[in-house]
C-alpha cells in the first residue's frame, strides 16, 4: 500500500472514532461502507497465540506483519483522535443542538443501510428472517432503558469489553450499550479529562473483547456471508429508532455531578413535540441535516469506489 493510502486510512478511522462517540451510531458502519471492515476484522483476528508467541520472544517485525500492524495503526490511530477530540464537542452538541445532529444521524444511517444492504447477493428465505431479526433485536436494545451500574474496576473492563463488540458491528452502537449500561457519561467524562485509570481499563476490557469476538465475526462472514450481511442490515434499520430526533422525556435522572439527563423517552411527531415542550420542533433544518447526512455517507461510499478502480487498475 502506497504511502497516501496510510493517510486515507486515518481519515476513515478518524470517521469511526467520531461514529462511535454518538449514541446511536456504529464506527462499524462507517468500516463497512469505507471498504476497511473485513480487512479490519480480519486483522483484530490475527491476535491469536502465534502472534503473542512473536511479542513475547521480541521478534517485533513478525508480530507486526502478523497482526497488520501498518494498517491497525493507522486505523485505530485516527480512531484515537477522533474520541480524545470529538469526547466533548458531541456532548456539547447533543445537549445543546439535539434536533439537528440526530437528524444528521439519522440520514446517516437511512443511507448507511441502503448500502450495506446492496451487499446481499442472494436473498433466500434465511437472509429474510436474518434481516428481520435483526431490526427486531435492534429496535428492542434501542428501547431499553438505562442502567444504574457501579464504578468498579470489573464493570468499567466488563463495559469496555460489550461496547467494542457493539461497536465493530454495523448498526449497533457501541456508545448506545455504553449508555444502556450506565456508563456513557461515566466514559465521555474519563475521555475529556483525562482519567488515566478508568480509561486504562476500559481499553483492556475492550481489547479482550474485540479479539475473542473477531473470531466469531470473521467465521460467519466467512461460511453465511448473505445472512450476516442481512443481519447488519436489519440492526441498522433497528436502530433508526435511537435516533429519530423529537423525543418526549419521559423520566430523568441525576449523575454524579447533580445534572438532570433523560432516562426514558418516547419517539413523537414534530407537532407534538411542540405542543409538549414549547420549543419550535426545527423541522425544515432536521430536513436539511437528514440530508446531509445521507449524501455524505453516499459520497464516502463513491470515493471508496473510484479509489479501489484506481488501485486496481495499477496492479
Amino acid at each position: 500500500m502506497k504511502q497516501r493510502n496510510y493517510f486515507l486510512l486515518v481519515l476513515k478511522g478518524c470517521a469511526m472514532g467520531a461514529a462511535d462517540v454518538v449514541p446511536g451510531v456504529s464506527g462499524g458502519t462507517i468500516a463497512f461502507i469505507s471498504g476497511i471492515y473485513g480487512e479490519l476484522i480480519e486483522s483484530i483476528k490475527n491476535f491469536n497465540i502465534e502472534a503473542f508467541k512473536y511479542l513475547f520472544t521480541l521478534k517485533i517485525g513478525k508480530f507486526w506483519k502478523k497482526i497488520n500492524g501498518n494498517f491497525l495503526a493507522a486505523v485505530v490511530g485516527g480512531i484515537a483522535i477522533s474520541i480524545f477530540s470529538l469526547a466533548r464537542l458531541m456532548t456539547y452538541l447533543l445537549e445543546n443542538h439535539p434536533i439537528c445532529i440526530w437528524s444528521f444521524f439519522f440520514g446517516l444511517i437511512i443511507a448507511s443501510s441502503l448500502l450495506v444492504f446492496k451487499e446481499v447477493t442472494r436473498w433466500r428465505a434465511g437472509s429474510i428472517i436474518a434481516l428481520l431479526a435483526g431490526i427486531v433485536v435492534a429496535y428492542l436494545i434501542t428501547a431499553l432503558s438505562p442502567t444504574s451500574t457501579p464504578n468498579t474496576w470489573w464493570f468499567i473492563m466488563l463495559s469496555g469489553a460489550i461496547a467494542i463488540c457493539a461497536m465493530i458491528l454495523p448498526g449497533i452502537s457501541g456508545a448506545f450499550i455504553l449508555l444502556l449500561l450506565g456508563k456513557y457519561m461515566f466514559i465521555m467524562d474519563a475521555v475529556g479529562n483525562l482519567k488515566i485509570g478508568i480509561i486504562l481499563l476500559f481499553i483492556i476490557g475492550a481489547a479482550v473483547g474485540i479479539i475473542s469476538f473477531s473470531h466469531f465475526l470473521s467465521w460467519l462472514l466467512r461460511n453465511h456471508h448473505n445472512m450476516t450481511i442481512a443481519l447488519l442490515t436489519g440492526f441498522m434499520v433497528g436502530s433508526l429508532n435511537k435516533v429519530w430526533p423529537w423525543k418526549q422525556v419521559l423520566s430523568t435522572y441525576t449523575d454524579s455531578h447533580g445534572v438532570e439527563h433523560p432516562l426514558t423517552e418516547a419517539n413523537v411527531l414534530p407537532a407534538k413535540y411542540e405542543a409538549i415542550t414549547g420549543a419550535d420542533p426545527l423541522v425544515w433544518q432536521a430536513i436539511l441535516m437528514c440530508i446531509v447526512g445521507f449524501i455524505l455517507i453516499w459520497g464516502i461510499e463513491q470515493v471508496g469506489k473510484r479509489i479501489q478502480l484506481k488501485n486496481a487498475s495499477k496492479q
